[in-house]
C-alpha cells in the first residue's frame, strides 16, 4: 500500500532516492521497481534485514531494470550518514510524527537532498489522528509511538522554514480511517474483535483485488477524510544537467 504517488513526484530511473525512515519497506521496493537507486534508511536494523532480503529477492526474480541499485543504511534521522545534496529525492512517509526533535530531522533531510532536488513528506491528518487520541491512549503512548498530530498549515510550515518550497499537496488512505478508529475503540491490541478483523478483511481485499467501487470511494472520500496528508515539495536552487 503506497501512501506516496511516485508519478507526481516525478521519481525517473538512476535518481538516487533516500527513504527516510523506510519501516518495512513499501515505498523502497516501489523505488527499486522504478529503477531508482534507493537508499532504504531506518533505525530499526531487524527490519531493514527483512528489506535487504526483499530486495535481494526482487532483483534475483528481475523485478527490476538494469542498473538499479538497492541498500540498507541503520542509523539516526536526526545525524544522516550522507554528504549535503547526495540525493535527489528524499522519501519520509509516516515518521515525522514519531521523532521528538521532528524540526531537526527536517533539516537533516533537506541537507543531503540537492538544489533542485525533490522531496515528499507523508504524516497522519490532523482530524483522522485526532479521533484516534480521543479513543484510545495506547494508539499513541507507546514506545515508537506517535507523540504529535500535525495540521496541515503547521506540517508545511515546518518544512518551508527547514528551507523547503512546498509545491502542492492530497489525502490518501481514506478507507483506512474507519478501520483504526474501530481499532481504537476496541482495544488495538484486541485481535479477536469481529469488527476491525471484518474490516481488515475488506482493506486486504481492496489491496488485492482493487474493484472499482472501493477504488471510486476512496478516491472520493480522500480529500474528506483521507487517513494521510501527502506534501510534495522542492529544495530551491539549480537543478543539476539532465536531471
Amino acid at each position: 500500500m503506497l501512501t506516496v504517488d511516485f508519478d507526481k513526484l516525478g521519481v525517473r530511473p538512476g535518481q538516487r532516492v533516500l527513504d527516510l525512515g523506510c519501516g518495512a519497506g513499501r515505498h523502497a521496493f516501489e523505488l527499486y521497481r522504478r529503477g531508482a537507486d534507493v537508499v532504504a534508511f531506518d533505525q530499526d536494523v531487524a527490519e531493514l534485514e527483512n528489506v535487504a532480503a526483499m530486495f535481494a529477492a526482487m532483483k534475483a526474480e528481475d523485478q527490476v531494470p538494469d542498473g538499479a541499485s538497492a541498500q540498507t543504511v541503520p542509523g539516526d534521522a536526526l545525524a544522516l550518514p550522507f554528504p549535503d545534496g547526495h540525493f535527489d529525492c528524499v522519501v519520509a512517509a509516516e515518521i515525522m510524527e514519531h521523532i521528538p526533535e521532528d524540526e531537526k530531522a527536517m533539516r537533516e533531510m533537506v541537507r543531503v537532498v540537492r538544489p533542485g532536488g525533490r522531496v515528499v513528506v507523508t504524516v497522519p491528518r490532523w482530524w483522522p489522528e485526532k479521533i484516534c487520541w480521543a479513543l484510545s491512549d495506547e494508539y499513541h503512548q507507546v514506545e515508537g509511538g506517535h507523540v504529535r498530530i500535525y495540521t496541515a498549515d503547521e506540517l508545511i510550515g515546518k518544512l518551508r522554514d527547514a528551507g523547503l518550497r512546498p509545491a502542492f499537496h492530497h489525502y490518501a488512505h481514506a478507507l483506512h480511517s474507519p478501520y483504526w478508529w474501530l481499532k481504537c475503540a476496541v482495544g488495538t491490541n484486541n485481535e479477536n474483535h469481529p469488527l476491525p478483523r471484518l474490516y481488515h478483511r475488506m482493506l486486504v481485499w481492496d489491496l488485492m483485488k482493487r474493484p472499482w467501487i472501493t477504488r471510486t470511494a476512496e478516491r472520493l472520500l480522500d480529500p474528506v477524510m483521507g487517513k494521510s496528508i501527502v506534501v510534495y515539495l522542492g529544495k530551491p536552487g539549480a537543478a543539476r544537467a539532465g536531471a
